[in-house]
């Protein structure tokens, strides 16, 4: 069995608002719900916090600048081949993405309520948001 773990991040601006990004359609076909928080995989070897930074880096070239707090952890997929955990944290960044548009088409920077009420969210992003409101 292959084990994986991913990071993502809810990042908040000055403004109080969270940044999600548009998965792109033509890296990531099978994604049903394309609009999500940044993240991704952990590269084996690397430290924790490391990989999200570099995450966040790669993704949309912004630095997280406040201590990033673990929110939730969430099994992901779960089968006989593989198994997936994602841990999800919350912190602070200043500045405007410039994406990676390989990764990621579109950005926007919303409040919970819009992220709530945005289509397409990505279900995990959902799951944290409905169960959690003392983080925002």
């Amino acid at each position: 069995m292959i084990l994986q773990v991913g990071v993502k991040i809810f990042l908040q601006n000055e403004e109080g608002k969270y940044l999600i990004v548009h998965r792109s359609a033509a890296k990531y076909p099978e994604v049903k719900d394309p609009w999500d928080i940044v993240g991704g995989r952990m590269n084996p070897g690397l430290p924790l916090f490391e990989n999200l930074k570099r995450e966040v880096r790669e993704e949309t070239q912004l630095e997280i600048i406040s201590a990033p707090r673990l929110i939730a952890a969430q099994d992901i997929l779960r089968g006989a081949e593989k198994h997936v955990v994602r841990l999800s944290y919350i912190g602070e960044t200043r500045g405007e993405p410039k994406l990676d548009t390989e990764e990621n088409d579109a950005y926007k920077w919303v409040s919970i309520n819009e992220m709530r009420s945005q289509p397409d969210l990505d279900r995990y992003v959902k799951e944290i948001i409905a169960s959690r409101t003392d983080f925002l």
